[in-house]
């Protein structure tokens, strides 16, 4: 079954399924009452530092290359959340990984990085 990518804020589609928000930051202002996902995993979102080093906020740009790497690190502690994405999508349910950006640069977006963690971890899995 698909697993998809998309902004929290494009509205779901019949076939968006399990839609999982997966920032570290819960959208300002957003009352609870018009949340558009079922579940926030913001630990599957990049930390706050990492996020800080990515804007620049400490005086030093990363380079994307070490934004991947590190995010990819602090992935290494997720195992069992992605292998629960896994698991649905094997059950042949649908997912949709959500944030709040609009991933302009592909290597940059940790939605992405995240599906192709989900994707391996589902090729991984042992068969029933």
């Amino acid at each position: 079954m698909p697993l998809k990518t998309k902004r929290w804020c494009v509205p779901a589609e019949p076939d968006d399924g399990y839609r999982v928000l997966v920032c570290r930051f819960r959208p300002r202002g957003l009352p609870k009452a018009k949340e558009t996902w079922d579940v926030w995993m913001k630990e599957l979102g990049p930390s706050a530092p990492l996020l800080a080093d990515f804007h620049g906020k400490g005086g030093v740009t990363i380079t994307l290359d070490a934004y991947r790497e590190r995010y990819l690190s602090e992935m290494e502690g997720q195992k069992e959340r992605i292998a629960e994405l896994a698991a649905r999508l094997d059950r042949g349910e649908n997912v949709t990984l959500l944030c709040s950006k609009d991933c302009i640069i592909e290597p940059a977006c940790h939605r992405a990085i995240l599906a192709e963690l989900v994707e391996a971890a589902r090729r991984r899995a042992p068969s029933p």
